[in-house]
Protein backbone atom coordinates (compact mmCIF):
# COMPACT_ATOMS: atom_id res chain seq x y z
CA UNK A 1 0.00 0.00 0.00
CA UNK A 2 1.42 3.91 -0.78
CA UNK A 3 2.04 5.86 2.36
CA UNK A 4 -0.31 8.71 1.07
CA UNK A 5 -3.11 6.08 0.30
CA UNK A 6 -2.56 4.60 4.07
CA UNK A 7 -2.87 8.27 5.20
CA UNK A 8 -5.26 9.02 3.49
CA UNK A 9 -7.42 5.90 4.27
CA UNK A 10 -6.69 6.63 7.45
CA UNK A 11 -7.84 10.28 8.09
CA UNK A 12 -11.46 9.21 5.67
CA UNK A 13 -12.81 6.17 7.65
CA UNK A 14 -13.41 8.51 10.12
CA UNK A 15 -14.67 11.07 8.38
CA UNK A 16 -17.06 8.92 6.53
CA UNK A 17 -18.36 7.79 9.69
CA UNK A 18 -19.72 10.70 10.00
CA UNK A 19 -21.17 11.64 6.85
CA UNK A 20 -22.77 8.81 6.02
CA UNK A 21 -24.37 6.10 7.73
CA UNK A 22 -23.24 3.38 6.26
CA UNK A 23 -22.76 -0.62 6.59
CA UNK A 24 -20.58 -3.67 4.47
CA UNK A 25 -21.83 -6.93 3.49
CA UNK A 26 -19.62 -9.67 2.22
CA UNK A 27 -16.74 -8.85 3.34
CA UNK A 28 -15.67 -12.40 3.16
CA UNK A 29 -15.41 -12.20 -0.43
CA UNK A 30 -12.65 -10.21 -0.42
CA UNK A 31 -9.27 -12.76 -1.16
CA UNK A 32 -6.72 -11.20 0.91
CA UNK A 33 -3.76 -11.66 -1.54
CA UNK A 34 -3.61 -11.97 -5.54
CA UNK A 35 -4.84 -9.76 -8.29
CA UNK A 36 -8.02 -9.53 -9.17
CA UNK A 37 -10.41 -6.44 -10.45
CA UNK A 38 -12.91 -5.15 -8.57
CA UNK A 39 -16.37 -3.67 -10.79
CA UNK A 40 -18.53 -1.41 -9.23
CA UNK A 41 -21.52 0.93 -10.09
CA UNK A 42 -20.83 4.65 -9.83
CA UNK A 43 -22.81 7.40 -8.18
CA UNK A 44 -20.45 10.06 -6.74
CA UNK A 45 -16.66 11.08 -6.36
CA UNK A 46 -16.87 9.55 -2.98
CA UNK A 47 -17.68 5.48 -4.87
CA UNK A 48 -13.55 5.34 -4.79
CA UNK A 49 -13.38 6.38 -1.07
CA UNK A 50 -16.22 3.66 -0.17
CA UNK A 51 -14.66 1.11 -1.99
CA UNK A 52 -11.16 1.60 -0.10
CA UNK A 53 -12.30 2.35 3.62
CA UNK A 54 -14.46 -1.05 3.19
CA UNK A 55 -11.78 -3.23 2.76
CA UNK A 56 -7.83 -3.63 3.82
CA UNK A 57 -6.08 -3.94 0.43
CA UNK A 58 -5.22 -0.96 -1.77
CA UNK A 59 -7.55 -0.26 -5.50
CA UNK A 60 -5.83 1.22 -8.30
CA UNK A 61 -7.44 3.07 -10.70
CA UNK A 62 -7.45 4.36 -14.32
CA UNK A 63 -8.48 8.22 -14.43
CA UNK A 64 -8.99 10.57 -16.99
CA UNK A 65 -5.69 11.98 -18.45
CA UNK A 66 -6.71 15.15 -17.99
CA UNK A 67 -6.32 15.34 -13.50
CA UNK A 68 -2.32 14.80 -14.15
CA UNK A 69 -2.33 17.98 -16.38
CA UNK A 70 -1.78 20.18 -12.91
CA UNK A 71 1.49 18.62 -11.38
CA UNK A 72 0.33 19.09 -7.69
CA UNK A 73 -2.45 16.99 -8.27
CA UNK A 74 -1.01 14.32 -10.62
CA UNK A 75 1.29 13.50 -8.05
CA UNK A 76 -1.55 13.30 -5.26
CA UNK A 77 -3.43 10.78 -7.60
CA UNK A 78 -0.31 8.80 -8.52
CA UNK A 79 0.38 8.71 -4.71
CA UNK A 80 -3.12 7.22 -4.18
CA UNK A 81 -2.29 4.55 -6.77
CA UNK A 82 -4.20 5.92 -9.77
CA UNK A 83 -2.60 6.36 -13.48
CA UNK A 84 -4.17 8.49 -16.33
CA UNK A 85 -5.72 6.97 -19.24
CA UNK A 86 -7.32 8.98 -22.63
CA UNK A 87 -11.10 7.56 -22.59
CA UNK A 88 -12.85 6.83 -25.59
CA UNK A 89 -8.95 6.25 -27.57
CA UNK A 90 -8.24 2.98 -26.77
CA UNK A 91 -5.23 3.75 -24.75
CA UNK A 92 -3.13 0.64 -25.09
CA UNK A 93 -0.95 2.07 -22.26
CA UNK A 94 -2.94 1.96 -19.46
CA UNK A 95 -4.42 -1.20 -20.49
CA UNK A 96 -1.02 -2.51 -20.28
CA UNK A 97 -0.41 -0.89 -17.01
CA UNK A 98 -3.91 -2.04 -15.57
CA UNK A 99 -2.69 -5.58 -16.62
CA UNK A 100 0.88 -5.17 -15.60
CA UNK A 101 -0.80 -4.15 -12.05
CA UNK A 102 -3.14 -7.33 -11.81
CA UNK A 103 -0.39 -10.00 -12.76
CA UNK A 104 1.70 -8.34 -9.83
CA UNK A 105 -0.95 -9.20 -7.10
CA UNK A 106 -2.85 -5.85 -7.29
CA UNK A 107 -6.20 -4.84 -7.23
CA UNK A 108 -7.35 -2.96 -9.80
CA UNK A 109 -10.67 -1.15 -9.49
CA UNK A 110 -13.31 -0.32 -12.93
CA UNK A 111 -16.48 1.54 -12.40
CA UNK A 112 -18.58 -0.53 -15.01
CA UNK A 113 -20.58 2.39 -16.46
CA UNK A 114 -17.68 4.56 -16.80
CA UNK A 115 -19.45 7.65 -15.85
CA UNK A 116 -21.24 8.64 -12.84
CA UNK A 117 -25.09 8.14 -12.99
CA UNK A 118 -27.01 11.47 -12.10
CA UNK A 119 -29.77 9.78 -11.71
CA UNK A 120 -28.83 6.85 -9.89
CA UNK A 121 -30.02 4.47 -12.12
CA UNK A 122 -27.70 1.74 -13.94
CA UNK A 123 -26.03 3.46 -16.89
CA UNK A 124 -24.94 0.55 -19.85
CA UNK A 125 -21.82 -0.82 -18.83
CA UNK A 126 -19.07 -0.31 -20.44
CA UNK A 127 -16.76 -3.78 -21.69
CA UNK A 128 -13.65 -2.79 -20.29
CA UNK A 129 -13.38 -5.19 -17.56
CA UNK A 130 -14.32 -8.06 -19.67
CA UNK A 131 -11.20 -7.39 -22.09
CA UNK A 132 -9.17 -7.15 -19.24
CA UNK A 133 -10.35 -9.96 -17.37
CA UNK A 134 -9.78 -11.86 -20.55
CA UNK A 135 -5.87 -10.89 -21.05
CA UNK A 136 -5.03 -11.69 -17.21
CA UNK A 137 -7.41 -14.72 -16.51
CA UNK A 138 -8.36 -13.53 -13.23
CA UNK A 139 -11.58 -13.39 -10.94
CA UNK A 140 -13.97 -10.49 -11.20
CA UNK A 141 -15.96 -9.14 -8.15
CA UNK A 142 -18.70 -7.10 -8.32
CA UNK A 143 -19.74 -4.74 -5.67
CA UNK A 144 -22.32 -2.39 -5.41
CA UNK A 145 -23.21 1.14 -3.71
CA UNK A 146 -26.88 1.38 -2.43
CA UNK A 147 -28.26 4.34 -1.07
CA UNK A 148 -31.26 4.46 0.62
CA UNK A 149 -33.04 6.02 -1.99
CA UNK A 150 -30.83 5.41 -5.42
CA UNK A 151 -29.28 8.73 -4.74
CA UNK A 152 -26.01 9.52 -2.88
CA UNK A 153 -26.52 11.59 -0.10
CA UNK A 154 -24.47 12.59 2.96
CA UNK A 155 -26.20 11.80 6.23
CA UNK A 156 -27.87 8.74 4.63
CA UNK A 157 -27.97 5.16 5.10
CA UNK A 158 -25.37 3.05 2.12
CA UNK A 159 -25.01 0.15 2.00
CA UNK A 160 -21.86 -1.30 0.23
CA UNK A 161 -21.92 -5.06 -0.63
CA UNK A 162 -18.86 -6.93 -2.09
CA UNK A 163 -20.27 -10.09 -3.50
CA UNK A 164 -18.76 -13.52 -4.54
CA UNK A 165 -16.06 -13.50 -7.43
CA UNK A 166 -17.02 -14.24 -10.82
CA UNK A 167 -14.10 -16.62 -11.95
CA UNK A 168 -12.47 -15.97 -15.05
CA UNK A 169 -13.62 -19.56 -16.41
CA UNK A 170 -17.96 -18.40 -16.13
CA UNK A 171 -17.57 -15.62 -18.08
CA UNK A 172 -17.80 -17.32 -21.22
CA UNK A 173 -14.47 -15.58 -22.82
CA UNK A 174 -11.54 -16.52 -24.68
CA UNK A 175 -12.28 -15.73 -28.07
CA UNK A 176 -12.19 -11.83 -28.19
CA UNK A 177 -15.27 -11.55 -29.64
CA UNK A 178 -17.47 -8.64 -29.76
CA UNK A 179 -20.60 -10.58 -27.92
CA UNK A 180 -18.24 -12.43 -25.94
CA UNK A 181 -17.31 -9.13 -24.68
CA UNK A 182 -20.95 -8.16 -24.49
CA UNK A 183 -22.30 -11.21 -22.40
CA UNK A 184 -19.66 -11.15 -19.86
CA UNK A 185 -19.72 -7.53 -19.20
CA UNK A 186 -23.96 -8.25 -18.71
CA UNK A 187 -23.23 -11.02 -16.25
CA UNK A 188 -21.33 -8.74 -14.17
CA UNK A 189 -23.55 -5.66 -14.16
CA UNK A 190 -26.06 -8.72 -14.05
CA UNK A 191 -24.02 -9.53 -10.36
CA UNK A 192 -24.16 -5.78 -9.51
CA UNK A 193 -27.93 -5.76 -10.13
CA UNK A 194 -28.86 -8.22 -8.00
CA UNK A 195 -26.90 -7.08 -5.11
CA UNK A 196 -28.47 -3.62 -5.14
CA UNK A 197 -31.85 -5.49 -5.57
CA UNK A 198 -31.33 -7.34 -2.36
CA UNK A 199 -30.08 -4.58 -0.39
CA UNK A 200 -32.77 -2.38 -0.96
CA UNK A 201 -35.34 -4.64 -0.38
CA UNK A 202 -33.71 -5.31 3.36
CA UNK A 203 -33.96 -1.32 3.68
CA UNK A 204 -37.53 -1.40 2.88
CA UNK A 205 -37.94 -4.43 5.03
CA UNK A 206 -36.62 -2.65 8.01
CA UNK A 207 -38.59 0.18 7.45
CA UNK A 208 -38.26 3.87 8.24
CA UNK A 209 -34.57 5.31 9.38
CA UNK A 210 -32.37 7.87 8.10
Amino acid sequence: MKPLYAIGRAILIPLMKLLFFYKVNGKNNIPKKGGYIVCSNHLSNFDPVFLGITQRRQIFYMAKVELFKNKLLGWLFRGLGAFPVERGKGDGKAINNAEALIRNGKVLGIFIEGTRSKTGEFLRPKAGAAVIAEQVRVPVIPVCITPKNKKLRIFQKVTISWGEPIPFESLGLGGSSSAAYRDATKKIMGEIAALRERDLSSVKALGDGK
